[in-house]
């Protein structure tokens, strides 16, 4: 699927947004598309780690490496993964979206990227049902579409993804130097090997789309 400028909006820079559950979700499941459209106004924050003292600060140098703003918020994130009550989740990411209206907003799936982080799954929960009540004004939701085959391989773009490209050479060096140099993860972690090449993502263009899609993945779980 080829998308164009004039596929989001006829202003000069279209805004988008990135709300994701941690600092370094943006750079491994949609790094290169950032990085790819600079000419959008980038607005980028995550549900957890405000006060990490390890990954808050090299969050603002990703900000200022992608040419974005962007804000964190403090929802628990420990270990245990307890889940989070719905109202608590979707307060915190209208509040990190508003009061801006965008022409794209990317999200995790419904089921996350990988088996299986509930941070990730109630991030999306929380920004579709915002959008289907109409506390989120964009025009297109995009959920990243990645599979683990239940562990069994690294994470990579589903099949049934709508949109799926593949990152040339430079983009993917920098995209995977942010999450080597910038974050600190060493080559042999999970996070520098996962870094994908491809970047997928399912693209709603209505809310009652988002839901409809929501629901489908939650099927497969």
């Amino acid at each position: 699927m080829a998308i164009k400028l004039d596929d989001f909006t006829s202003d000069p820079r279209p805004r988008a947004a990135v709300i994701v559950a941690h600092p370094d979700d943006e750079t491994l499941w949609c790094g290169g598309y950032i990085l790819n459209h600079p000419e959008f106004l980038w607005r980028i924050v995550t549900l957890c780690r405000a006060f990490d003292a390890d990954r808050a600060p090299k969050f603002r140098q990703v900000l200022d490496l992608f040419g974005a703003e962007g804000e964190m918020a403090d929802l628990d994130d420990g270990p245990g993964q307890t889940p989070l009550p719905s109202e608590e989740v979707r307060e915190a990411a209208a509040r990190l979206l508003a009061p801006r209206s965008y022409d794209l907003v990317l999200t995790h799936g419904p089921l996350g990227e990988y088996t299986r982080h509930r941070r990730h799954a109630e991030c999306c929960q929380a920004v579709v049902e915002l959008w289907r009540s109409g506390g989120l004004d964009t025009r297109r939701l995009w959920m990243f579409a990645y599979e683990d085959g239940g562990r069994t391989y690294l994470p990579r773009v589903r099949e049934d993804a709508d949109f799926r490209a593949v990152l040339s050479d430079e983009v993917w060096l920098e995209k995977r130097q942010v999450i080597t140099d910038v974050y600190g993860y060493r080559p042999d972690t999970w996070e520098a090997r996962t870094t994908p090449r491809e970047e997928g993502f399912w693209c709603c263009n209505s809310a009652q789309e988002a839901v409809k899609r929501e629901a489908l993945w939650d099927q497969q779980s």
